[in-house]
């Protein structure tokens, strides 16, 4: 199977002794390319050089996530979307609103939010967008601009079935992470996980975050990586009842049709 994992903070310190290895691990497990996360404005510069030092299998993304709001400004919006010039980055993000923490105040979010959203309107790319207890002010703001973007992914997804409909309603796709294979909070998701459409459908690992709970065997760090994503994959297919070959097929082709991805260079397959 070939693998697209479209979450990974590879940027993250915790990858700072072994990154390369992280990387040899996923290649060997079957994850052929990774879009790496940029959450703020020194992590999307990272995020492009390290896609520029693995060409064909890391790209970037370029954006400020919600807890670094309250750092917006002209400067920072400029360099990103000078960032997004770069052939290796192929998304806005990540972006969006988090009321779970609020480590932002709520205005600035908001600010950030649609500035970035201006972004993906002026610059045609993909969005990946990160929502966590802040449905209907996210999905207003979306609502409202989405006629002017292309393509957006609701990355790591865990809100209500009510919640999920709202945004295939407004043609979104969809990131599923090791959040369901948790057995405290992500048994909600299970009942409705077989209504994502195919053609809707991706999946991250989010890491360094996240690791799946019922990885086996058991790992001693709590370290999240990229190698880890065929066990989400498994357990995807077994809730949607689907054969995990054929589930890895349609949601690669996704990936890579979404972040308009060349075709995985044969020195990583």
């Amino acid at each position: 199977m070939e693998l697209i994992d479209i979450g990974a903070n590879l940027t993250h310190d915790s990858f700072d002794d072994d990154r390369e290895a992280v990387l040899a691990a996923a290649r060997a497990a079957g994850v052929r390319q990774m879009v790496v996360t940029g959450a703020s404005f020194d992590g999307s510069r990272q995020a492009l050089d390290l896609a520029r030092a693995h060409p064909g299998v890391l790209f970037g993304t370029a954006g400020v996530h919600p807890h670094r709001a309250a750092d917006w400004n002209d400067a920072g919006e400029a360099l990103l979307r000078e960032l997004l010039e770069a052939p290796e980055m192929v998304a806005v993000g990540e972006a969006g609103l988090d009321y779970f923490r609020d480590f932002s105040p709520r205005p600035d979010q908001h600010r950030a939010f649609a500035a970035q959203l201006q972004i993906g309107a002026d610059s045609g790319l993909p969005l990946f967008l990160h929502l966590r207890e802040a449905h209907q002010d996210f999905h207003a703001m979306l609502r409202e601009w989405r006629d002017r973007l292309s393509q957006v992914v609701v990355h790591c997804f865990t809100g209500s079935r009510e919640e999920l409909h709202a945004y295939l309603d407004l043609d979104c796709h969809i990131g599923i992470t090791g959040w369901i294979c948790d057995e405290r909070r992500g048994t909600h998701m299970k009942d409705y996980l077989g209504e994502i459409p195919a053609g809707r459908l991706m999946i991250e690992t989010d890491a360094p975050y996240l690791k799946p709970r019922n990885l086996r065997p058991r790992v001693k760090s709590h370290r999240n990586e990229p190698r880890f994503l065929p066990w989400i994959l498994g357990t995807l297919a077994a809730v949607r009842g689907e054969h995990p070959a054929e589930l890895a097929r349609v949601t690669t082709e996704n990936a890579r049709r979404f972040f308009r991805l060349p075709a995985i260079p044969a020195q990583a397959s």
